[in-house]
């Protein structure tokens, strides 16, 4: 028996129809910590990292944080023997100048990193009894059929024919297929062979903004549109969105065209098996269930 907080979010609901229902026990919100006589817990619940800067500092500290310790801390007094809960790259940085390891020394600077972070170090500050294996997960940019996030902006870009102005910046950025993530799981869950400990997940390969939109254009059956206009005249105009308070400034040029490869070659060992799903794939995957 699988207990199961955050059931009704994306990676809960991928999750309810990965497995049997019958295998699986939703606690209710206020209930998270009731965990019974369930052999796996795997802790989804969490506040997510809001792009729109509106939510009070305090709500990822209770939800990240606290819940998180609550969960757990009945995991360890119960008969359970696998815990596995998601954290987050954005625990360790905002930014990566090169590729993210599991080793690299945390520096959050959001409140959403910082809350994952401290649910991370109460999990880690505590003895594992004999017999219970913890994981806790750090995957990068969850995506799957049902889940547009933030690359609905591109595919929305995309569909109403409007040309990727940026394609003179190359990036490289890792995203994480929920059929990966669930494949991971799965494996983390039966096999008692894989140690305990903190992993990265993210897809075997990295894919730059022009990709993505050239997948996006495949998903929809067009050419892609990319213009490859000059880097320094896009950055002056980033420049003149500052003063005038555009849609572009350089903020958004620099998340718009900004690298962040995660490394999954720790999980990748521990597993001993490839993932099942390609960076490609997947992605292809998600953007044609846009179209539906």
């Amino acid at each position: 028996m699988i207990h199961l907080t955050g059931a009704t979010g994306f990676i809960g609901t991928s999750l309810l129809n990965f497995w049997s229902q019958s295998e699986v026990h939703i606690s209710s919100r206020g209930t998270e910590s009731r965990i019974g006589v369930a052999e796996v817990v795997i802790h989804l619940a969490g506040k997510a990292h809001d792009l729109k800067n509106i939510s009070s500092p305090n709500e990822y500290y209770e939800v990240n944080t606290e819940l998180t310790k609550k969960v757990y801390d009945e995991f360890l007094a119960s008969e359970a023997k696998v815990f596995i809960t998601l954290s987050s790259v954005k625990a360790v940085a905002d930014e990566i100048a090169s590729e993210l390891r599991e080793q690299h020394q945390p520096n959050p600077l959001t409140h959403y990193g910082k809350s994952k972070l401290l649910a991370e170090q109460y999990i880690l500050s505590k003895d594992i009894l004999q017999g219970k294996r913890v994981y806790i997960l750090r995957p990068c940019m969850i995506h799957g059929p049902g889940n547009k996030g933030n690359l609905n902006l591109l595919y929305k870009l995309v569909s109403k024919g409007i040309p990727w102005p940026l394609g003179a910046f190359e990036n490289q950025r890792s995203f994480c297929s929920v059929d990966n993530l669930m494949f991971i799981i799965k494996e983390l869950i039966e096999r008692e062979d894989i140690p305990s400990g903190i992993y990265n997940v993210a897809d075997d390969e990295p894919l730059s903004t022009n990709e993505l939109i050239g997948l996006i254009a495949q998903s929809q059956n067009r050419k892609p549109k990319i213009w490859k206009i000059s880097k320094s005249l896009i950055e002056k105009s980033a420049g003149i969105g500052d003063k005038l308070h555009l849609p572009l400034n350089s903020e958004r040029l620099h998340k718009l065209t900004s690298s962040y490869v995660v490394s999954n070659a720790k999980i990748k060992a521990a597993i001993g098996k490839p993932l099942p799903v390609s960076s490609r794939d997947g992605l292809l995957k998600t953007f044609k269930s846009f179209n539906n």
